[in-house]
């Protein structure tokens, strides 16, 4: 089996395990291990090709299912107990998240209705543009900035990133540059601390800075995340920015995780911004990505 079907097999393998009872957390963990792999790369991997985080999966299927039920005359609380939840409250907020009306309106009035449908994953042959990437292996370094907690948000510009970098004095940007004295070089856009289900919405730390050896002090009035040694997959893109970085930053899940011996492991990802036009409408840039071998 190749390294791609493996990866499909194993996404298959876990929405396997959600249908089989919808009502039970899957052990991630353990199934991760079991395809020697980590639940981090496996959590990723899935929102990644799935297009929403596994436990928006699950809260949409089980709700998907429990629609046919509400149809029915058994009790809701019955039912609310019977997919995981220990309160008729906490069962239709779920079921009004996913459907839009609540259990007792769609008992009333038969809908509205919006199905989950089980995903089931397949290798496809992409890959047609090939992609820039070289596998780095890092000494211990620190990355020094500006840092703010800051909303996901998977597509456009993120206002709440650009309150920040414009909030900066135009001397801090060039003080920072002079600090640099590592790779990755250059002024860095840092995402840490990113859940690893990757919700659009959920928190993450982003620190507008440069990296410095591990052994330089910093600055005390900046903030610091100290990176530890290790391999990172770097990819190179040049065109329209943000869209041609973020068309990479997916083309890493769908084209060169499935077709390498590496995954993901926890770590900061990074942007290196190598060249830019006046108005940033394009840029050249590196994804720095935190990897080591399957």
């Amino acid at each position: 089996m190749s390294k791609g079907d493996t990866v499909i097999a194993g996404l298959n393998r876990l929405v396997d395990l959600v249908e089989g009872d919808l009502a039970e957390e899957v052990d991630v963990v353990a199934l991760a291990s079991s395809l020697g792999t980590t639940e981090y790369h496996l959590r990723r991997m899935f929102s990644s090709l799935a297009g929403m985080p596994l436990s928006e999966y699950v809260r949409r299927r089980r709700m998907s299912v429990a629609a046919a039920d509400i149809l029915g005359e058994e009790d809701l609380l019955g039912i609310a107990v019977r997919y995981g939840y220990g309160s008729t409250e906490a069962f239709g907020r779920a079921f009004r998240a996913v459907h839009g009306a609540s259990p007792s309106d769609v008992r009333r009035n038969g809908g509205p209705l919006r199905t989950q449908p089980q995903l089931r994953f397949r290798l496809t042959v992409e890959g047609s543009s090939p992609m820039d990437t070289r596998i780095a292996h890092q000494p211990a370094f620190r990355l020094v900035g500006h840092s703010a907690r800051v909303p996901l948000i998977h597509e456009g510009v993120n206002p709440h990133i650009q309150a920040l970098i414009a909030s900066l004095p135009p001397e801090a940007h060039g003080r920072l540059k002079d600090l640099s004295n590592t790779e990755p070089a250059g002024l860095l856009q840092v995402s840490a601390d990113v859940d690893p289900d990757y919700v659009e919405g959920s928190e993450l730390t982003y620190l507008h800075g440069v990296a410095i050896s591990g052994d330089a002090e910093a600055p005390g009035d900046l903030d610091v995340i100290d990176v530890p040694a290790g391999e990172w997959a770097v990819f190179r893109t040049a065109g329209p920015y943000p869209a041609a970085l973020q068309q990479t930053w997916a083309a890493t899940a769908t084209d060169w995780f499935p077709s390498n011996p590496w995954r993901l492991r926890p770590g900061p990802s990074i942007v290196a911004v190598l060249d830019r036009a006046d108005d940033f409408s394009s840029a050249t840039t590196e994804l720095w990505l935190p990897v080591e071998r399957q």
